[in-house]
C-alpha cells in the first residue's frame, strides 16, 4: 500500500512551458539556466521517501510514494498540477516523472510546495475547503502564518518576521545606531523593514534613509540607491531584496568605487551563488554579513546523489536533462511520444553517452551536501508528512472503512485529508540526524545561520559560516568574521559619537535622535555612563568630581587660621590690639599732661580697653566652629562693642555737660555727670547688652552647622543662627547707642574749645555707622565662610575707625607736638 506525496519544484529559471514533442531540444537550450538547487531539493525528497520506507519503526508495513512536477516558476502550472494530483488524474499535468513505486492514480493526501509564497497562497486557498495539507519548504511570507486564512498551510522555513528581528538584533549587538536600508518595493521589503523598525524602537537606532527598488525600473533605481549610499554617512546598509536587484546596485557602487560600506544581507540573497561568483562586484560585496536558511547535513545523501545514473532511472527526465547538461551527451530517450524529427534533432546536436559517465568523482555543486539549506527543508517536510501518517495509522483495527467510530486514526485505504491535517498540527519530528522540530501553528521555531562573504587571495568570494541563531539568541564566532574593511575590527556606524561620562546628549534641532551634541554636565551634576540623556544632581552633602562622573563628599570648609584670608584677618586683629596697647601705654605715661587729663583719662583708658577687646573678639570667629565658640563669639562681640560705644556716649555727654554748666544758673548740671555717674552709666548700658545676650544664648543659641545652600565642592561649617531675631536685637542695641552718640556728638561739634573731642567722636561715629550699615547687605549676600569674614572685617574696620579717629590726633600732639600739649593752648579759643 502506498500513499502519494507531491512536491512542486522550480527546476528551470526561464519560466517557459515545454512541449513534449520537442522536450529534449528545449532542455538543451535551457541548460544554462538549469536550477541545481531545485534539482538537489527534488532528490532530497526522493532520498527521504526511500529512507522512510526502509525504516521499520516509522509507518511499518506502509510505503510512501510520490509524484514530482516541474512548475517552471509558473503559478498556473503549479495549480494545474496540484488539481490534477488531488483529483487523481496525473495525465493532465504538463510535466511529470514516474514515481519510483507506481501506486496507481488515487487522489493525493498531501502536497509539498510551492517554492514561493504566492504559489503557496494559491494552493492553500484552493485546497483549504477540502482540507488538503500544504507543506512549503521555501514560502516565508508572514501572511501565511494567519491560520484563519490558511488553516491547511505548514512550512519548514521560518517566517520573514524572524529574519527581520534577527537583523535588528545584529544591529543592536554591534552598536550600529546609524544605518541605511535598501528594500524591494514589494510586500516582502516593506513588511521586513516595518518589523525591523518595530524591533529597534526605543533602542536609539535610526535609519538615515530607506531606498526602494522596483523590478520594472531597476537600472534607474539602482543608480539612485547607489548615489544615496555614496553620500550617506551611515556605514552599515541593510538590504531586503532579491539577489537579481541587489546585483545592479552593487555594480553601480563598483563603478563609483564605494567599497567601505558594510552590508547586512537578508535570507533572500545571503547565499546567492550568482553574486558570490560575480568578480565585478567582489570588492563591494566583500565582508557582507547575512542571515541564511539554517544549513544541515543529511547522512548518506551525498553518496545517494553520486550514485544517481539515468540507466537506473530511465523515466527520470530531470536527471536525464542534468546528465546531458553536465556530460554533454545523450544518455537516454524516454518512452514519451515524440516525433522522429525531434529524436534525430537531439541526436544530431549531442553525441550518445558511453555509459561510463559517473558523478562519483565529479566535484560539482549538485553533489556538495556540506551545507544543505532548501534541500534540508524539503527533507524535513517529508519527515513531517511521514510522522503525521504514522500518527494517523498508529492504532489497532486500522482496516475500518470511513464512518466507523474513530476520530484519531484511520486506514491507509481510507485516509482523508482532514484527518491528516489534524495529526499534522500535532506532529513532533525527530530526523535520523537528531534534528527536532514541531509546528507552532503553521510555522516552525526560527533557526538561522549567520554567514559572511570573505575574499580569498584570488579575489573570489567565499561563503563562511560565522554563527547560529536560535529564536533571537545569537551565537557568533567573532574571530571568524571578516568585515568590509578587510579586518576583524567591527565597523562603526553612528551619526554622533557616544557622549562620554560627564556629559549629556542634546538632540540637534530637526535631526533624528541619533544625531546629537555632547553638553558637559553643570557643576554639582554628574553622568556616570556613556550617552546619558540627563545629568543627575548630587545629594546635598556631595558634589561632582572634576570629570563630572561621580559624586564625592563635599570638603568641610571654614575660615581657619592657616589660610591666607585667616592669616590676614588674624594679623590685622593682633596689630589693632598691639596698637591699642601702645596707645594705652602712651596715655599712661603721659597721664599727667593736659592733653590726657582734659579728655577724661579714666574714660579714655576704659575706651582703649574696650577697643582692645573688640580687636581680640574677632579672633573668636576664626577656626572650626564649636558649641562654645559659637556662643562666646556673639556675646564677646556684642558686649565689647556696647562697652566701647557706651564710653563714647558718656564722653559726649560729659563734653555737653561741661560747656552747658559754664552758662549762668547751670552749675548744678555737672553734679549729674560726675565720675561715679559716668561709671554707672557705662555699667548700665553694658548690663543691658549682657542681659540681651544671656537671654538669647539661653533660649536659642547659635550652634555649629553645615551650610549646604552654597553650591560648590565644599560644605561650610558655620555657627547657624537658631534665632536671627536675637542677633539683630544685639546688633540693633549697638546701633541705637551709636546713633545716639552720633547725634549728641554732632550737636557738640561746634562748641568753643581749641581741642573739642566731640568733633573726633562725630567723625568716628560716622565711620562706625557707615561700616555697620554696609555690613548688613554684605552679610546676607556673602556665600559660605565669607559670611564670617564679612563680620570680622566689620568688627576690625569699625574698631580701627574708632581708634584712629579718636586717639591718632591726640598721640600726634603728645608725641610730635609737645608744645601744644599745654593747658594754655588747650584753653585758647
Amino acid at each position: 500500500m502506498a500513499d502519494t506525496i507531491k512536491i512542486m519544484v522550480n527546476e528551470h529559471s526561464d519560466g517557459q512551458p515545454r512541449d513534449t514533442i520537442s522536450v529534449s531540444k528545449v532542455f538543451i537550450e535551457a541548460a544554462s539556466r538549469f536550477d541545481l538547487i531545485g534539482l538537489q531539493s527534488t532528490y532530497a525528497m526522493t532520498f527521504a521517501v526511500e529512507e522512510i520506507n526502509r525504516n521499520s519503526t516509522l509507518m511499518p508495513g506502509v510505503k510512501l510514494g510520490y509524484r514530482i512536477f516541474d512548475s517552471c516558476g509558473q503559478y498556473p502550472w503549479s495549480l494545474q498540477g496540484a488539481l490534477s494530483l488531488v483529483g487523481g488524474d496525473s495525465q493532465s499535468c504538463s510535466l511529470q516523472t514516474a514515481s519510483e513505486e507506481r501506486v496507481g492514480h488515487q487522489p493525493i493526501s498531501l502536497l509539498i510546495g510551492g517554492a514561493t509564497s504566492t504559489s503557496s497562497m494559491i494552493l492553500s486557498r484552493t485546497f483549504g475547503p477540502v482540507s488538503v495539507p500544504i507543506i512549503s519548504y521555501l514560502a516565508s511570507c508572514p501572511c501565511l502564518s494567519d491560520r484563519s486564512k490558511f488553516p491547511n498551510f505548514f512550512r519548514t522555513i521560518p517566517s520573514d518576521i524572524y529574519q527581520a528581528r534577527v537583523m535588528a538584533q545584529l544591529v543592536i549587538h554591534y552598536n550600529w545606531t546609524w544605518i541605511g536600508a535598501v528594500i524591494d518595493n514589494s510586500d516582502y521589503g516593506h513588511l521586513a523593514i516595518q518589523v525591523f523598525q518595530e524591533e529597534i524602537q526605543g533602542k536609539n537606532i535610526c535609519l538615515e534613509f530607506i531606498e526602494t527598488l522596483n523590478r520594472e525600473n531597476i537600472k534607474s533605481d539602482a543608480r539612485r540607491a547607489a548615489s544615496t549610499i555614496q553620500v550617506s554617512t551611515a556605514r552599515v546598509i541593510l538590504i531586503f531584496c532579491w539577489y537579481t536587484l541587489i546585483r545592479d546596485v552593487f555594480l553601480e557602487l563598483s563603478k563609483r568605487n564605494v567599497t567601505d560600506r558594510q552590508f547586512l544581507a537578508s535570507e533572500s540573497w545571503s547565499t546567492s551563488n550568482d553574486l558570490l561568483k560575480d568578480l565585478s562586484i567582489s570588492q563591494v560585496a566583500n565582508g557582507v554579513v547575512g542571515v541564511a536558511i539554517k544549513s544541515s547535513t543529511i547522512h548518506g545523501f551525498e553518496n545517494y546523489l553520486r550514485g544517481l545514473h539515468p540507466l537506473h532511472r530511465p523515466d527520470d527526465e530531470f536527471l536525464r536533462e542534468f546528465w546531458e547538461n553536465e556530460f554533454g551527451c545523450i544518455s537516454f530517450l524516454s518512452n514519451m511520444s515524440i516525433s522522429s524529427e525531434a529524436k534525430s534533432s537531439i541526436q544530431k546536436d549531442l553525441p550518445p553517452c558511453s555509459g561510463t559517465e559517473s558523478l562519483k568523482e565529479v566535484q560539482h555543486p549538485f553533489t556538495d551536501t556540506s551545507h544543505l539549506r532548501i534541500a534540508f527543508n524539503v527533507y524535513l517536510a517529508v519527515y513531517a508528512a511521514a510522522h503525521a501518517f504514522h500518527s494517523l495509522l498508529s492504532c489497532p483495527g486500522i482496516d475500518r472503512p470511513p464512518g466507523t467510530n474513530s476520530s484519531t486514526c484511520s486506514s491507509p485505504k481510507y485516509i482523508t485529508p482532514i484527518e491528516l491535517l489534524h495529526h499534522l498540527n500535532r506532529v513532533n519530528v525527530t530526523t535520523p540526524q537528531g534534528d527536532m522540530f514541531y509546528f507552532q501553528g503553521s510555522d516552525i521555531p526560527a533557526k538561522y545561520d549567520l554567514v559572511n562573504w570573505q575574499m580569498d587571495s584570488k579575489g573570489h568570494l567565499n561563503l563562511i559560516l560565522i554563527g547560529l541563531v536560535d529564536g533571537l539568541d545569537l551565537d557568533i564566532d567573532e574571530s571568524a568574521i571578516q568585515w568590509s574593511t578587510g579586518s576583524n575590527q567591527v565597523p562603526v556606524s553612528i551619526c554622533s559619537e557616544s557622549c562620554p561620562p560627564g556629559t549629556r546628549s542634546a538632540n540637534r534641532k530637526g535631526e533624528p535622535l541619533c544625531c546629537f551634541d555632547c553638553i558637559p554636565c553643570a557643576k554639582g551634576e554628574i553622568s556616570n555612563k556613556s550617552s546619558s540623556l540627563h545629568c543627575e544632581r548630587c545629594p546635598a552633602e556631595f558634589w561632582s568630581n572634576f570629570e563630572q562622573t561621580a559624586c564625592i563628599p563635599r570638603q568641610l570648609d571654614f575660615l581657619s587660621f592657616n589660610e591666607t584670608l585667616g592669616i590676614t584677618l588674624t594679623t590685622t586683629a593682633v596689630s589693632g590690639a598691639v596698637v591699642t596697647t601702645a596707645v594705652f601705654v602712651v596715655f599712661l605715661y603721659y597721664r599727667q599732661t593736659p592733653m590726657v587729663r582734659a579728655n577724661n583719662s579714666e574714660l579714655s583708658f576704659l575706651l582703649l580697653f574696650s577697643l582692645k577687646l573688640c580687636f581680640l573678639c574677632s579672633l573668636v570667629f576664626l577656626g572650626r566652629p564649636s558649641v562654645w565658640s559659637c556662643r562666646f563669639q556673639q556675646a564677646a562681640f556684642g558686649i565689647s562693642f556696647v562697652l566701647c560705644v557706651s564710653c563714647l556716649l558718656v564722653k559726649t555727654l560729659v563734653v555737653l555737660a561741661v560747656f552747658r554748666s559754664a552758662r549762668p544758673g547751670t552749675g548744678a548740671l555737672m553734679k549729674w555727670f560726675g565720675p561715679g555717674v559716668q561709671r554707672g552709666s557705662i555699667c548700665l548700658f553694658t548690663s543691658i547688652q549682657v542681659i540681651i545676650c544671656t537671654v538669647w544664648l539661653s533660649l536659642s543659641p547659635p550652634l555649629p552647622g553645615r551650610d549646604l545652600g552654597f553650591q560648590g565642592s565644599k560644605v561650610t561649617l558655620k555657627c547657624a543662627m537658631a534665632s536671627v531675631v536675637g542677633f539683630f536685637v544685639v546688633l540693633g542695641y549697638i546701633g541705637l547707642l551709636a546713633c545716639t552718640c552720633l547725634f549728641l556728638a554732632f550737636l557738640a561739634r561746634k562748641l568753643p574749645d581749641n581741642f573739642n573731642e566731640a568733633k573726633l567722636i562725630t567723625f568716628s561715629m560716622l565711620i562706625f555707622c557707615a561700616v555697620w550699615v554696609t555690613f548688613v547687605p554684605a552679610y546676607i549676600s556673602s556665600p559660605g565662610k565669607y559670611v564670617v569674614a564679612v563680620e570680622i572685617f566689620a568688627i576690625l574696620a569699625s574698631s580701627y575707625g574708632l581708634l584712629l579717629c579718636i586717639f591718632a590726633p591726640k598721640c600726634f600732639i603728645i608725641l610730635l607736638r609737645p608744645e601744644r600739649n599745654t593747658k594754655k593752648h588747650l584753653m585758647a579759643r
